[in-house]
């Protein structure tokens, strides 16, 4: 795991529900390994649906659904259905969102979202189980308790495995916690290899240690900035969007410790200065080439596979990234082949 070998190239699509089909059968045919929905301004299962439908091998998740939003009976539920529904292709991204979304625009309780985000997994493996071993349900935790299912409310019965669980991770806890319980995590773009290598992994083996798994067990998927394009002026064009994401993630306080790995605290103290003050543009100006490389893999497309593989090795077994749309689908296959060490079709 981690070592490049096995790679798997994961692309994103948009929630809108008329952009879905054409958009999936297009991350299909570019050879892409899994087609991830998020839950911004959308809901992020109702895609998987029509992706489902409209493709046959790529592999389908959610990067992430709001768990905490929810409940583990009605998530079980839409687990069950859309594994049963895409021949086993699904892949359960979750995540905890912050306290002011979960109560101020869900209404939904908060505390204590580590215990919180363990106990949710625990309790849908809970429901699973009775649902397919026809156990009785019997699951009572701190934050939830399931306790009745009768026939009547039990799905039926399919024949494909648990979908795998991820779990969205910043902060050392919760990644702890994901070596502990979880099928693989969701590391956030912001993260550079040394972050992975002196805090992100070592976190992950921890929670792994506590619950007597191995490394080979467990994903760690991650989204990576690319910057590639044809020639030098479109790679030099494509890094002014890029310099800005990097630049609006350095200015939140819950990424300092990213940037003050790298001795860049004071980068982030006038990130957020500004940010406060709507200089956007003037942010972006602040991510020299030195934070752009360290961040984002930037090479031109003929050695952008290299470069990518370069920055997962060792630390991350499902890549998500994304290439302009002027680069051709012959192109793109070309190098999602090479990523993946194979022969291009």
């Amino acid at each position: 795991m981690g070592d490049g070998a096995d790679l798997a190239v994961d692309g994103a699509v948009s929630s809108r529900l008329a952009d879905v089909a054409n958009a999936a059968v297009t991350l299909e045919r570019r050879g892409y390994d899994c087609c991830w929905t998020a839950e911004v301004n959308h809901d992020p299962f109702l895609p998987l649906v029509l992706a489902a439908e409209h493709t046959t091998r790529i592999q389908l998740g959610t990067s992430i659904a709001v768990a905490f939003a929810r409940n583990p009976m009605t998530v079980a539920n839409v687990g069950w259905d859309l594994q049963d529904y895409s021949k086993g292709r699904l892949m359960l991204g979750l995540g905890s969102q912050v306290q002011a979304h979960i109560e101020k625009r869900f209404s939904m309780p908060w505390s204590r979202p580590v215990a919180r985000m363990r106990e949710f997994v625990l309790a849908l493996h809970a429901i699973w189980e009775c649902w397919r071993d026809g156990t009785r349900l019997q699951f009572e935790g701190d934050f939830y308790t399931h306790k009745l299912m009768t026939p009547m409310f039990t799905p039926e019965a399919h024949s494909y495995p648990f979908p795998k669980v991820f779990i969205a991770a910043v902060g050392e806890a919760m990644t702890e916690m994901c070596g502990e319980v979880a099928d693989g995590v969701l590391a956030h773009a912001f993260t550079t290899k040394r972050y992975f290598e002196e805090v992100t992994i070592p976190a992950l083996q921890r929670g792994m240690a506590r619950s007597g798994r191995s490394r080979a067990d467990f994903q760690v998927s991650a989204p990576v900035f690319v910057v590639t394009g044809a020639d030098d002026a479109e790679v030099a064009a494509n890094a002014v969007g890029t310099r800005k994401q990097i630049a609006f993630y350095g200015s939140t306080p819950a990424y300092r410790k990213v940037l003050a790995l790298h001795g860049w605290d004071d980068l982030h103290t006038e990130l957020h200065r500004l940010s406060q003050q709507g200089e956007w543009d003037t942010m972006g100006a602040l991510i020299d080439d030195e934070v752009l490389e360290t961040f984002a893999v930037v090479a031109p497309i003929s050695e952008v596979a290299k470069a990518i593989r370069e920055r997962c090795d060792g630390v991350i077994d499902r890549v998500l990234v994304g290439f302009p749309r002027s680069i051709e689908d012959d192109t793109v296959a070309e190098v999602l082949a090479e990523l993946r060490g194979q022969p291009s079709q």
